[in-house]
């Protein structure tokens, strides 16, 4: 079979993407959503109060993640680490995948292959064995589907949008970003018929007819209805306005924070930022209101939280591709292949799909030591061998992690569902972690004879030096107390 240099460099493209995705799973939440779906295999229901915490046991829980959970839980026995590392590294670079065929033709696969790879590199951070890279996926699905309504007008695309977003809901709170996205798709659409109707662009497309933004309309309100088709009910409508306006998610937990642009890793993301900035300028077509609304919506989204920055990305590829494409032409692909060319693509193929195979052995085995690295997993093994008697004060990261190792035997102090402990007991439990005034009280009221945190916390450090509390068990990441 004979590839041309077009088809190579897509086949490297994808092959690479889906290499740099590879990584051991390091989310503190993995092992929470690891139990759950355990604990509904088990019990053949849907939690809705909290059965992992002795703090807040009994408390609603709003389990929207139920259906990720579940398909996690099910790859986790079929396969363990290895096919949850192959089917998330798929779900990233599909999703990216779709942000590159959003791209206009005549800049890929070049122009929009390199923007994607800057795309992809700049969101690199933010990747894992998490539910939220399912709904980054779902959310590329969306934009793909209603730009392709968007540029032709056939129902056929946007007809599945009401059943994707039925499963959507189940699967993760982010779904309220399919509202949103087809929200923006309407806003566009008047905005582009309005300057139409004025004349106030010239050389522009076609307008979006009256009928087109009517049936976008009648779209929003079908997946509004879908969303309630959930265990939850109406509840998970709420559910996105909660998360985003607690305090305490947004001063305490590092994903909610703002990308630090001093730090090497987000670089890349300030380059996108930059190149958008200046091929938006110097760029020869003229950006549709959809796409700069997009744009600023999920730019807007990236600078206020980390975990926004994958949506901007995907949103930011096509826009960039299409500014890009039309200031540079790059067109040595239509050349048929040299016979070294021909000689040298096999060998090169098998290289890069070496490659990928070696890295994901080398993922897989570095499992077990990141687990360790990232996790009190010695601590942990002593906790579990040693089974000390009353409550457990734990740090926030680890929480989830205790709950896959140590449940039912051990129910956590807190753990990363922010949601169901609540602003309040969040403020209370960063004070005895930061061994603010009262921290001493705290612990007593809440019946605590073990403490296992970070061996450099604040808390750590004042318990070293109180007669009150002895070390059980220390290494290089945590340190176990008892009272």
């Amino acid at each position: 079979m004979k590839f041309t240099l077009r088809q190579v460099f897509f086949v490297v493209l994808v092959l690479g993407l889906f290499l740099m995705t590879l990584r051991p799973v390091a989310d503190p939440d993995f092992w929470w959503h690891l139990r759950t779906g355990q604990l509904i295999v088990q019990n053949q229901s849907i939690p809705h109060t909290d059965p992992f915490s002795y703090t807040k046991a009994g408390a609603p829980w709003i389990t929207h993640e139920w259906l990720s959970e579940l398909l996690i839980y099910g790859i986790f026995r079929l396969g363990g680490y290895g096919l949850l590392i192959i089917i998330f590294s798929i779900i990233i670079t599909s999703s990216f995948m779709l942000a590159y065929f959003c791209s206009p033709a005549e800049s890929r696969p070049y122009v929009a292959g390199f923007v994607l790879l800057l795309g992809a590199i700049s969101t690199a951070p933010t990747w894992g064995v998490r539910p939220q890279m399912i709904s980054l996926f779902i959310t590329s699905l969306f934009l793909f589907l209603l730009a392709r309504y968007r540029r032709n007008g056939k129902l056929k695309f946007i007809l599945p949008i009401p059943v994707i977003t039925l499963v959507w809901v189940n699967l993760h709170a982010g779904y309220f970003l399919g509202l949103v996205l087809i929200g923006i798709f309407i806003i566009g659409a008047l905005a582009e018929l309005l300057m139409a109707e004025f004349h106030l662009v010239e050389g522009a497309g076609p307008p979006p007819s009256l009928k087109s933004i009517l049936i976008m309309c009648g779209l929003l309100g079908a997946c509004v209805i879908a969303t309630l088709a959930n265990p939850n009910g109406i509840r998970i409508i709420i559910y996105p306005f909660q998360t985003l306006t607690s305090p305490s998610m947004q001063q305490f937990i590092q994903e909610w924070f703002s990308p630090d642009f001093h730090l090497a890793i987000w670089q890349p993301l300030a380059w996108l930022f930059l190149a958008l900035i200046g091929f938006g300028m110097l760029g020869k077509k003229n950006i549709s209101p959809t796409n700069i609304l997009l744009t600023l919506v999920f730019g807007y989204a990236a600078l206020r939280s980390m975990r926004n920055i994958p949506l901007f990305a995907i949103a930011a590829i096509p826009v960039l591709s299409e500014q890009i494409g039309s200031l540079v032409k790059i067109r040595f692909a239509d050349r048929a292949p040299s016979r070294l060319l021909r000689l040298a693509v096999p060998v090169l193929m098998i290289c890069v799909v070496l490659v990928v195979g070696v890295r994901f052995v080398q993922v897989v085995r570095e499992q077990p030591t990141t687990e360790s690295k990232i996790f009190p997993k010695a601590a942990v093994d002593w906790l579990l061998e040693n089974q000390p008697k009353g409550n457990l004060f734990n740090s926030y990261g680890w929480g989830g992690y205790l709950i896959w190792r140590t449940y039912p035997e051990y129910r956590v102090y807190i753990d990363g569902r922010a949601d169901v402990y609540g602003d309040s007991f969040i403020y209370d439990y960063m004070s005895i972690y930061r061994a603010e005034s009262g921290w001493q009280d705290k612990l007593k009221n809440e019946g605590i004879q073990t403490v296992l945190v970070e061996f450099d916390s604040p808390l750590a450090n004042m318990l070293l030096q109180s007669s009150a509390w002895h070390v059980a068990f220390t290494d290089k990441i945590s340190t176990i107390f008892m009272r």
